[in-house]
């Protein structure tokens, strides 16, 4: 049987398909340019649009176990549901939805409250998934390392109450996990859902504190400048985009992105290691 990976050729969807081959998974993944797919031998790529609803169930033919994974685009949530409504017309019984933590907390902010609206989809059509729910992932960090190295300052406004940073191949190697748990599974199995965190929770001046370790020099926390934020995303990403980034950012400062009681434990015991730290991430990225 097949196990379909949607948005395969991102940071998580390209760690999944990795894991579930290492593991001897049958993975067809759907992509829209597959000049750019670039997989080991085995994969099924098929080219497809989750808005083209005629490429979506020709690619869903055959398969037994969907990894649906969908982009901070405009239209994601329409996506989303169109990709569950064709998975639940071929009969795919086993799902695994890649959502956001605090997906019904976050309520003002567009592409949470769109993972929450397919979150209740999934549950009120009675659909069987895990539904995972991860923190913010340290390869964002990635996109800020030029500005950190070069100015000194570490510019994301993640305030004070912390974020449960996550690196993006622990979720690829979690979210694979779940898909072949499913897979393999005699009968369809009830909706779970899983926060997805890092071992530490870090704050703006403690991220700030720990690129400054890394690097041996000083690096500064600005502070929680959230319009600057926006102002600045917007010379590289649409308005509505860099405002969704601000009204997130928002809730960094006013709640976080915290852990509940036991959930590093759970993935540590899933994983059979522990989850990568953010110091070893920043070392990685900063070498």
């Amino acid at each position: 049987m097949t196990i379909l990976v949607t948005g395969a050729t991102g940071t998580v969807g390209r760690n999944v398909v990795e894991q579930l081959v290492s593991r001897g998974a049958d993975v067809r993944a759907l992509v829209r340019d597959p000049a750019k797919a670039g997989f080991t031998a085995g994969v099924d790529v098929v080219q497809g649009d989750l808005l083209d609803v005629d490429s979506v169930r020709a690619a869903m033919a055959g398969v037994s176990t969907l990894f649906l994974l969908n982009g901070v685009v405009a239209d994601e949530y329409t996506q989303a549901l169109v990709a569950l409504n064709v998975a639940r017309e071929a009969g795919i019984e086993r799902i695994v939805y890649l959502s956001v933590i605090h997906s019904d907390l976050y309520v003002n902010v567009p592409h949470f409250a769109g993972k929450f609206g397919v979150e209740r989809m999934i549950e009120r059509m009675g659909m069987g998934a895990t539904i995972l729910r991860p923190a913010y992932f340290m390869d964002n960090e990635l996109t800020i390392k030029d500005v950190v190295t070069g100015y000194g300052i570490y510019p994301m406004p993640i305030g004070a109450r912390g974020l449960a940073m996550i690196d993006a191949r622990d979720v690829g190697e979690i979210a694979a996990l779940a898909l072949i748990r499913r897979e393999r599974s005699a009968t369809p199995l009830p909706l779970d859902r899983i926060n997805l965190v890092g071992p530490d929770t870090l704050t703006g001046a403690g991220a700030a504190a720990v690129w400054s370790e890394v690097l041996g020099r000083t690096i500064a926390y600005p502070g929680d400048d959230t319009a600057a934020f926006e102002q600045n995303l917007r010379q590289f990403m649409p308005g509505w985009m860099a405002f969704d980034m601000r009204l997130m950012a928002e809730r960094f400062l006013s709640d976080g992105m915290l852990p509940e009681p036991g959930d590093a434990d759970r993935l540590t015991a899933m994983l059979g290691r522990p989850l990568r730290s953010y110091r070893d991430y920043v070392r990685q990225i900063a070498g």
